[in-house]
């Protein structure tokens, strides 16, 4: 058992999950559940010897942690798998429900020993197989052509690989739905900036922009189209500097284009939440956390 703060946690949980699904314990010295968890955890983590790691987080320490992760109790447990959170559940559960969730998700002992020593042991497509991704997620939304989740999934790896055209076309027949569906927004307000964009010099546009703020900082329109060539060019974190920008200066210009912007951003950047039994335990990649924070900072300033 490791503790872990935000120091380490890049190495003993993104990292390590690479290679052994990581259980990460949230916890805090006064949690009653949470003393008797613990020691439950370390026994079991003992019994499945070397099938996963478990670490601890103390949720009042760590509250950067507690906040990525939307912690809103403790016990919470996530498990994280290839830096991702798979699955997680909350309170302290008896011993046969822990083995019972553990057992869903963690390789067979001999699975485990067929990877060290390079056996194909999943159909599963690799991270590094991009046809093979490519496949699976066209497999998906062609299985379930009704599912938003599916084609959002499906639409942003086309327009992650720049292939705008068959993204347009797989995104037509949810078009409808944009004003209903957040997701689709996102995926909408993205292809139009790809469109801003279309047939020009990228870096001789920004540069454009970037002569017009310089000369009025309250030049919305060239802040805006900045930030909309930088979603172009998927430059996530700088499109969002780019919004708080305007936000700053006036929340409401253009009907709130800069905020709704800039959630499209959070959508299309946020990894997938896990379903608990309680609810979704939200996304822990930390950029997201902080620039939802920033945005509240300045909406509600």
């Amino acid at each position: 058992m490791i503790n872990v703060t935000v120091e380490n946690f890049d190495a003993e949980v993104i990292e390590a999950s690479a290679t052994t699904p990581v259980l990460v314990d949230f916890w805090a010295p006064w949690c009653g559940p949470c003393k008797v968890i613990g020691p439950l955890l370390e026994k079991v983590e003992a019994d499945y010897a070397g099938r996963f790691k478990l670490v601890k987080i103390d949720s009042d320490q760590e509250q950067e942690l507690s906040q990525a992760f939307g912690i809103r109790s403790i016990p919470t447990c996530v498990l994280i798998v290839n830096g991702k959170p798979v699955d997680g559940f909350m309170g302290a559960v008896p011993e046969g429900q822990v083995k019972a969730f553990l057992d869903k998700h963690l390789p067979e002992a001999d699975v485990l020993e067929a990877e060290v020593t390079g056996v194909a042991v999943s159909d599963a497509p690799a991270e590094d197989d991009p046809a093979a991704i490519h496949e699976a997620l066209q497999q998906a939304l062609l299985k379930n052509p009704d599912s938003d989740d599916a084609r959002f999934d499906y639409v942003k790896l086309l327009l992650q690989r720049g292939e705008l055209g068959p993204a347009r076309a797989a995104f037509a027949p949810a078009a409808a739905k944009v004003a209903l569906v957040r997701r689709l927004d996102a995926l909408q307000r993205w292809i139009a900036a790809l469109d801003s964009v279309a047939n020009t010099d990228s870096t001789g546009l920004l540069a454009g922009f970037e002569q017009r703020i310089a000369s009025n900082k309250r030049d919305f329109e060239a802040r805006f189209g900045r930030a909309q060539a930088l979603m172009a060019l998927q430059q996530w974190t700088l499109a969002m500097d780019e919004l708080l920008d305007i936000l700053m200066r006036d929340k409401t210009w253009s009907e709130e284009l800069a905020r709704k912007t800039f959630i499209a951003i959070l959508e299309i950047i946020e990894p997938p939440k896990v379903k608990v039994a309680d609810g979704q335990i939200p996304p822990t990649d930390p950029t997201v956390a902080t620039y939802r924070r920033r945005l509240s900072s300045v909406v509600l300033s």
